[in-house]
């Protein structure tokens, strides 16, 4: 296999985070990888992951308002953007035990987490594992792994699989070809542009929300070969993730659901059995990428939940953020 050239200069962090004013990168080496992270603001600590096939800078739309109130850390996760992409270790377990062992290595004892899609499911992983640690919870379009996920169709339902997704029988074929191990690298490398542009029209309601600029960052982290393998990775390990969810007591902590209209009716469904004190909030004229979509409604629903006191239960109905 061969090996592409490094990310260009006009797509590394160091470019990147000129977009972002009082934020700044970060490296540390915990529980055996290198993470990096861009840390900005001050207050009470929110931690943001991001999903596949994304990096920190996802929450570039979001991240400059969340540090108005917030000190917020937005992670490469294991296996993204400027991450290590080790071998092992992408079964989110383990990949909470990356963000706790990074948070104790920035002494901070406790915190908020902000995940979306696989991050989202990191986020889970974290406050299962460590709900010592776990201020508050909000999951979009993401959550813990489950066994739900063995219902998935192989093939779309009659009429369900056009040039958007159907929130009402979705077809998620990436959740099978993420599966395979080797051939997605040889097939993607140097050509991942083209999955996002059929990926984003596809679980977005108006792709043109993701620019072109935005397009062409994760192109060029996704391109090469070993950052293929390491966020197929995550999905591999779903299985594993799958098996330590028998395993956890429900989620006691404030947990927050954000669902767009492709995940907002698997999102209903699923949190009430992860977690005790839960709200699920749909913003239903949005797809699967609310913060590039929808930034402002995002960050209505996020601060709001933040700010309350965590004992009191966040209610907001569904229909009331489909405007």
């Amino acid at each position: 296999m061969h090996t592409l050239s490094a990310i260009p200069a006009a797509y590394s962090d160091e470019e990147l985070i000129k977009q972002l004013p009082g934020f700044t990168n970060h490296y540390a080496t915990v529980n055996g990888v290198r993470l990096h992270y861009v840390e900005g603001g001050q207050g009470p600590v929110l931690v943001c992951l991001p999903g596949w096939p994304q990096t920190w800078y996802s929450y570039h739309p979001i991240a400059a308002e969340l540090a108005r109130h917030h000190r917020v850390i937005i992670l490469d996760i294991r296996g993204m953007g400027s991450s290590d992409k080790p071998a092992t270790g992408y079964d989110k377990k383990t990949m909470a035990q990356d963000v706790h062992e990074l948070l104790r290595h920035l002494g901070i004892s406790r915190a908020s987490l902000l995940g979306h899609d696989i991050g989202g499911m990191v986020a889970a992983s974290f406050g299962f594992n460590y709900p010592e640690a776990t201020e508050k919870l909000i999951l979009a379009d993401g959550a813990h792994p489950s066994e739900g996920m063995r219902q998935m169709p192989l093939l779309p339902a009659p009429g369900a699989f056009g040039e958007k997704m159907d929130g009402q029988q979705p077809y998620a074929w990436w959740m099978a070809l993420n599966q395979v191990k080797h051939l997605p690298e040889q097939l993607l490398a140097g050509r991942f542009r083209y999955l996002l542009d059929y990926l984003f029209p596809y679980v977005m309601l108006d792709d043109s929300h993701m620019t072109e600029f935005e397009r062409a960052v994760y192109a060029a982290h996704y391109d090469l070969p070993e950052s293929i393998r390491a966020a197929n990775a995550w999905y591999q390990a779903f299985n594993q993730d799958i098996a330590d969810a028998a395993t956890y007591s429900r989620l006691t902590m404030p947990v927050l659901g954000i669902g767009s209209c492709v995940s907002y009716g698997y999102l209903r469904m699923s949190l009430p059995y992860m977690a005790e004190n839960v709200e699920v909030v749909g913003i239903l004229d949005s797809g699967h990428y609310l913060f590039e979509e929808k930034p402002a409604k995002v960050l209505e629903l996020v601060l709001d939940f933040l700010q309350q006191p965590a004992a009191q239960r966040h209610s907001v109905p569904a229909e009331a953020s489909a405007k």
